[in-house]
């Protein structure tokens, strides 16, 4: 079991009943599973998948988004969401863009896009949302574009701005969520792209 694991409660916790027979005999079986004493259903816990994406410019800018809603309204983040079944990473990613900056990151060189999206690693995180403590693995992409300016302003689904932040500048300390926070300073300090 993980140091992480071990410093937060069991991930079911909040689940008192079994899902497939509603027995109230659904009792932890290990850090990440719960079994039902009474069918026997077991289920194991597993993170839920998120993405995010540094979009940078020609001019070494960053497109960053304001969140629009909490957890962590008003802060910094970078574009991304979590993705849906049945979607890979990268369909997630490129949905998650078009939702929240207009970009389409998979329209390639006519559409502006001058670096395709590419995967460059992944976080563990904790996302709480409606007071729920969410799993998640994020995996983290980047994709440059040559300008960012026509996408400054207003942003789409939960983003209440975006704005064009040079790299040089970017301030782990302003961005609201953990995991995006780490990869701030993870690309800043490694310089991945």
């Amino acid at each position: 079991m993980s140091k992480a694991m071990k410093e937060h409660k069991h991930p079911l916790a909040d689940f008192g009943y079994c899902p497939k027979c509603g027995s109230d005999q659904f009792k932890a079986e290990n850090a990440k599973a719960k079994r039902c004493g009474g069918c026997g259903f077991t289920y194991y816990f597993n993170p839920s998948a998120a993405c995010t994406c540094f979009i940078t410019d020609k001019l070494n800018r960053v497109l960053v988004a304001v969140r629009g809603a909490d957890p962590a309204k008003g802060t910094y983040d970078l574009p991304g969401g979590f993705i849906d079944p049945y979607e890979t990473a990268e369909e997630g990613m490129a949905r998650e863009i078009k939702e929240e900056t207009r970009i389409s990151a998979l329209s390639g060189l006519r559409g502006g896009i001058v670096d395709p999206l590419r995967y460059l690693f992944s976080l563990p995180n904790i996302y709480l949302y409606s007071g729920f403590e969410v799993h998640t693995v994020d995996m983290v992409f980047h994709m440059a574009v040559e300008s960012l300016d026509p996408y400054i302003g207003i942003g789409g689904d939960d983003v209440a701005e975006l704005k064009a932040i040079p790299f040089s500048e970017l301030d782990p300390e302003t961005f609201g969520l953990d995991s995006i926070r780490k990869a701030v300073e993870m690309v800043k300090s490694a310089r991945y792209f």
